[in-house]
């Protein structure tokens, strides 16, 4: 493999280890040990964690992201367990109730809001747990190899209140260990392979789920009327501008989509109709995976590809029907009966649990938060100690610790 010792090379310098593993197994296996992703079993992906058995928690995702990329990955010369700990740590500081709680904790944490610090981005927090906060090496988090957290930055940019980056001022400094020597502002091929397995785990996986639940029919995704309103919601929320593409081109191309022979079957939960969306789910994985294959291998070349030696190419026509896929689940699940009321009431939720933690801190605090609220410099670290908790807590556990922290004390009022 074409990884070299700066590649591998470490924050927090560490005893020799037992022989036997590579760098890149020791980075997956501390990330799949870590209570962090354990906490991801009790976090929202699309449906709320508990509303049934059958759809994807944050965990689940993670563990089929990794699946997807760690194959994808090895097929173009990364390796395998690079990605596939690069994978299972992307989705580590997502806060409870998915999305909706990371705008919950955005606004709490933008410059005018109550608990100012610079803002909150997911991924940021997946870095500041991987490289801070998530004990295993005591001021580095897990010490992970710099290829490896390189591959973990989707947004290789350091930010602060709206948009997407990868890591918060206050962490600039692991930020740039992590960057020497990278080209500015492009993450590398492995962060490129994670970030497409992402796209397609969830894209498919959430259609899935949605079938079961009965909020995706595979009589609307026929219906050229359903099929026009799902496209104008692609591209309103998930096709670039630089693709340029227009209602017509992706009404043609959802149509043409829906011909694919995997597409035919009827879904009514027995097991024949559950085999065929299992059937139907693994010919959409194959099919986005092997045409970034194909087109990445023909314009790079049959050799091992690695780091900053090529860029991962997406065909534009796979790239149009993931969008599809994605505003598929936006429609019909995001967007059902009684979401807009739920989300509603875990926004209020987390605000309401946060502004408590802050009045009660340190007391309010875990154990392995305090000592960063007393060792903090001024107040917008300490409200970034409150974020971090917050942040850190699963869906049952927040509403939990809502019940004592914010229920109980107004009862007793």
């Amino acid at each position: 493999m074409a990884y070299s010792s700066h590649d591998t090379e470490r924050w927090a310098a560490e005893p020799p280890k037992r022989p036997g593993r590579t760098h890149f197994q020791r980075d997956r296996a501390r990330v799949l040990h870590s209570s962090a992703l354990r906490r991801l079993a009790a976090k929202t992906q699309v449906v709320q964690v508990g509303a049934s058995d059958f759809p994807r928690t944050r965990l689940t995702h993670s563990l089929e992201c990794a699946q997807i990329g760690r194959e994808l990955g090895a097929a173009l010369g990364c390796d395998p367990d690079l990605v596939d700990a690069a994978c299972l740590a992307h989705d580590l500081g997502h806060p409870p109730f998915g999305h909706n709680g990371e705008a919950a904790l955005a606004s709490l944490a933008a410059a005018a809001g109550p608990l100012a610090c610079g803002g909150f981005e997911g991924n940021a927090q997946s870095l500041r747990l991987l490289t801070r906060l998530e004990p295993k090496v005591p001021g580095a988090g897990l010490n992970l190899t710099r290829a490896t957290l390189d591959a973990a930055l989707k947004y290789p940019t350091i930010g602060s209140g709206t948009g997407k980056y990868g890591a918060y001022a206050a962490d600039a400094a692991a930020f740039e260990w992590i960057r020497s020597g990278a080209p500015p502002g492009r993450p590398c091929l492995e962060a490129q392979v994670m970030d497409w397995a992402d796209d397609v785990a969830y894209s498919v996986h959430d259609v899935e789920d949605g079938l079961h639940a009965g909020l995706v029919t595979l009589k609307n995704l026929r219906d050229p009327a359903e099929r026009k309103v799902v496209a104008l919601v692609a591209l309103a929320s998930y096709c670039a501008s630089s693709w340029d593409a227009s209602p017509a081109e992706l009404e043609t191309v959802f149509t043409e989509f829906m011909e694919l022979p995997c597409w035919r079957f009827s879904f009514d939960g027995g097991p024949a109709a559950l085999a065929a969306a299992k059937n139907l789910t693994s010919e959409l994985v194959g099919r986005f995976c092997q045409a970034a294959e194909q087109a990445t291998l023909a314009a790079a070349g049959d050799s091992a590809l690695t780091r900053y030696a090529a860029s991962l190419i997406v065909p534009r026509r796979q790239l149009l029907e993931c969008a599809l896929l994605k505003a598929v689940a936006a429609h019909y699940v995001m967007t059902r009966e009684g979401a807009a009321a739920q989300q509603a009431r875990e926004r209020e939720l987390i605000a309401e649990l946060a502004l408590a933690i802050e009045r009660g801190a340190p007391s309010t605090l875990d154990p392995v938060l305090r000592p960063a609220w007393d060792g903090a410099d001024d107040d917008e670290g300490r409200r970034r100690v409150v974020v971090d908790q917050v942040a850190s807590l699963t869906d049952t556990s927040a509403m939990v610790w809502h019940q004592r922290l914010v229920l109980f004390s107004r009862r007793r009022q």
